[in-house]
């Protein structure tokens, strides 16, 4: 039988809820794997032009394992959180060496894969193949945390183990695919993160939180802290040619794998540290302003610093980590936000002063 909860909650979705998203469309495994990686942590209107963009390039599973990482990170650029797409790469050349192709079909197989976790795996398989399995997403956590009064940050395990039991109670037999996107966009629509609409919420009648006039403090927040600030120093560095140095980043860290300046932890050692470490006697040309990035974790002050090329020879010939860029090129690169924000800003000053 299913809960009052759950029968409300699919008349809401079939009548008022999102039925055309992208994934939506002719879904599969891969579609909706894709789909729930690219919503970690990012809205929905943000990632439907990416979602768009990456399924023209990777359709399919083999075709994503085949590319080369620089071309995946080139369409993430913007997104965030890197890691995503890196970990989704590698699971998809998991799945074509050791699945024949297939995305894996069962809860267990599909945690074993990068970046796939417990919430994440039963959206693939709730939404693309109906299976009855729950899912635990921030906007599901919302909403059970909001009806039940469940009162902590869901990132405790004592308060997380609670709502994957609500989670599991309401979960259907049947229609759990209908159910896994009504309970999602409930959250996403009106049970938001703040001014939630009450007055046209479905579960309204058994909603704790709501009667107690209390939805603002349902879930709980996380414990602030604060975060600690570093400091780096970007070289921007331009050829004869109207191009910029860039570097690939190591695969692991931040920022891993993906395409920046050169980067030292002082601009006063910077033109030292380019012709000892690189081979490339600069001059510093003009100090830009701070730019600040924050992570999860700490701030990043960035300090970009024009430099002008002193030595004849400006080409790179043997150095596969290492290249000149130009943005209306043919080079396709993934980037952080804040070196392709410099790039957009700076690159016609930067061409403009040979």
């Amino acid at each position: 039988m299913m809960s009052e909860f759950t029968e409300s909650l699919l008349q809401w979705y079939r009548k008022s809820g999102r039925h055309d998203l992208p994934w939506q469309i002719d879904p599969n495994s891969y579609r909706v794997w894709v789909s729930e990686i690219m919503l970690q942590q990012t809205q929905v209107n943000t990632v439907i032009p990416y979602y768009t963009r990456f399924m023209q390039a990777f359709p399919d599973v083999a075709q994503l394992a085949e590319a080369d990482v620089d071309e995946v990170l080139h369409l993430w650029t913007g997104l965030g959180y890197y890691a995503r797409a890196r970990n989704m790469h590698k699971a998809a050349q998991m799945i074509c060496r050791e699945y024949e192709g297939e995305v894996p079909a069962d809860l267990e197989t599909l945690i074993s894969l990068p970046g796939i976790g417990r919430s994440t795996a039963g959206a693939i398989l709730s939404l693309s193949l109906n299976q009855s399995i729950s899912i635990l997403d921030g906007n599901v956590k919302r909403v059970l945390a909001r009806y039940y009064a469940i009162a902590g940050w869901p990132g405790n395990k004592k308060i997380e183990q609670q709502l994957w039991e609500k989670a599991d109670r309401h979960t259907p037999k049947q229609d759990c695919a209908e159910y896994t996107q009504a309970i999602m966009d409930l959250g996403a629509t009106l049970c938001t993160r703040t001014k939630p609409d009450c007055q046209s919420c479905p579960v309204r009648a058994g909603c704790q939180a709501e009667k107690q006039n209390l939805q603002h403090m349902f879930p709980g927040k996380k414990p602030k802290k604060i975060l600690p600030v570093k400091q780096t120093v970007f070289a921007i560095i331009a050829n004869t040619e109207g191009e910029v140095l860039l570097e690939k980043r190591p695969p692991s860290g931040i920022w891993g794998g993906l395409w920046g300046f050169p980067e030292c932890t002082s601009d006063q050692k910077l033109v030292d540290w380019l012709a000892s470490n690189r081979g490339y006697v600069t001059e510093i040309a003009r100090e830009n302003a701070v730019v600040r990035h924050t992570f999860s974790h700490f701030h990043l002050d960035i300090t970009p610093v024009k430099l002008n090329l002193l030595a004849t020879e400006d080409r790179i010939e043997d150095k596969p980590d290492q290249c000149w860029y130009k943005p209306d090129g043919d080079l396709k690169l993934g980037m952080a936000a804040p070196v392709k924000k410099l790039i957009d800003g700076l690159f016609s000053t930067v061409v403009g002063e040979h």
